[in-house]
């Protein structure tokens, strides 16, 4: 599965990079295929561990902050490995044929 993830801080003010990077932080720690743009992080791999990688994140932001905030997106496909980059390079194929 791929999970598309943001957790935001409530309550600690208008910046909230340093907490946010906790989560990240968490993510990148394990080992699990992932990717961060200004939106979201996504993470791949089995349901069981990539709710422990999302819930690992969101405590890790919970311990900084009074309230959190969880927006939460997945692909649940069996059998497929690698979507992180094989999703963006079927975009990037049709983008091409059409040019």
């Amino acid at each position: 599965m791929i999970v598309a993830f943001s957790v935001t801080p409530l309550g600690v003010g208008e910046s909230v990079g340093q907490h946010v990077a906790e989560a990240v932080r968490v993510v990148r720690e394990s080992g699990l295929p992932n990717r961060t743009d200004a939106m979201f992080t996504s993470v791949e791999g089995e349901w069981d561990e990539v709710m422990d990688v999302v819930k690992r994140a969101v405590d890790a932001v919970a311990a900084r902050s009074p309230r959190v905030s969880l927006v939460l997106k997945a692909d649940i496909r069996e059998g497929v490995a690698d979507g992180l980059t094989s999703k963006v390079e079927t975009i990037e194929r049709h983008l091409t044929a059409d040019s």
